[in-house]
């Protein structure tokens, strides 16, 4: 297929780029930089210069263009979000960047749309022993200060599966790890003990971005249409072990343990590592998209990434 690739030089669609280009897949990569422009070539992507968020922009760009499909893989983030207001560029990506895309979908002739979406989607709340799956209620508002994130997700994925003429695909993706910035920087914290374990954590998701990326090949090739999939590793894990566990990859020394109220001052940061507790079920994906992870658990991923040079 001929795909148009938004975030082609972000987190997932680094990953993302050779595995299409290796699947046969030829690709239209959107970027705004000359600097992206030329990885992407390198990449052996065809560079589009383009801010999603531009629509006059976007559309003139991509005239004269012709794809089968587009993926939407932009965010707006370089690291673990702290504060609500970090998530709010990446919120607007969600609705106007949709939008934008489904515009350019129809530009270019497109019909199938894969988008990004995002586990905590189902809730930052504790969600008991039980495996998540994507028939759990998600992205609803419920009064609280998540609720504006919850909207810009509930937008992304009503766009791309209520726009007529359109085979939209969501995937969910666990928390993002591997070689890629954020994960240097928390590697990097970690060195410093700038790192720490809450008492008590939650429960937390993962998923390698080589093994979100592999997903997301396969939901272009053989996802559903009007579907979503949960994209996770096989084993939630602790968000303490979590860290312990990119500490260890680090070669750092052992966290420093804090009670958890201290982190009540970066609410955000607060409800992904203590208030959350979701074990995310990937059985769909595996089922529907022949899809599993190389990494089956964080320890797995973290291990490989600690032996490659940074």
């Amino acid at each position: 297929m001929r795909v148009v690739l938004a975030g082609a030089t972000g987190t997932v669609g680094s990953a993302l780029v050779p595995m299409l280009v290796e699947a046969g897949h030829s690709v239209l990569g959107l970027t705004r930089s000359s600097g992206g422009a030329a990885k992407l070539t390198a990449a052996g992507a065809t560079p589009v210069l383009a801010d999603v968020l531009d629509e006059d922009a976007l559309l003139g760009a991509l005239n004269g263009q012709r794809a089968d499909a587009v993926l939407h893989e932009a965010t707006a983030l370089t690291r673990t979000p702290m504060l609500h207001r970090h998530l709010h560029p990446t919120n607007e990506l969600r609705d106007a960047g949709t939008r934008n895309l489904l515009r350019a979908a129809e530009l270019v002739g497109a019909t199938r749309f894969v988008t990004q979406s995002f586990f905590l989607g189902y809730g930052y709340r504790d969600h008991g022993d039980r495996p998540v799956t994507e028939d759990s209620p998600f992205a609803r508002p419920d009064g609280s200060p998540f609720d504006v994130h919850m909207r810009s997700m509930r937008s992304n994925e009503d766009q791309v599966f209520g726009t007529p003429g359109i085979e939209g695909i969501s995937l969910r993706y666990g928390l993002f790890y591997g070689p890629e910035v954020s994960t240097r920087k928390l590697m990097d914290l970690a060195r410093k003990r700038m790192m720490p374990v809450t008492d008590p954590s939650g429960v937390t998701s993962p998923i390698h971005i080589d093994d979100a990326a592999a997903a997301t090949v396969a939901a272009l090739e053989r996802g559903r249409a009007g579907q979503a999939y949960n994209i996770a590793d096989d084993h939630p894990v602790g968000f303490a072990e979590y860290v312990r566990a990119v500490a260890s990859a680090a070669g750092a020394p052992a966290p420093p343990r804090v009670p958890a109220w201290l982190l009540r001052a970066v609410p955000y940061l607060h409800a992904l590592m203590v208030g959350t507790r979701i074990r995310l079920s990937n059985e769909k994906a595996k089922r529907e998209l022949d899809w599993a992870p190389r990494f089956p658990s964080c320890h797995d991923g973290l291990a490989a990434l600690a032996v490659r040079k940074p």
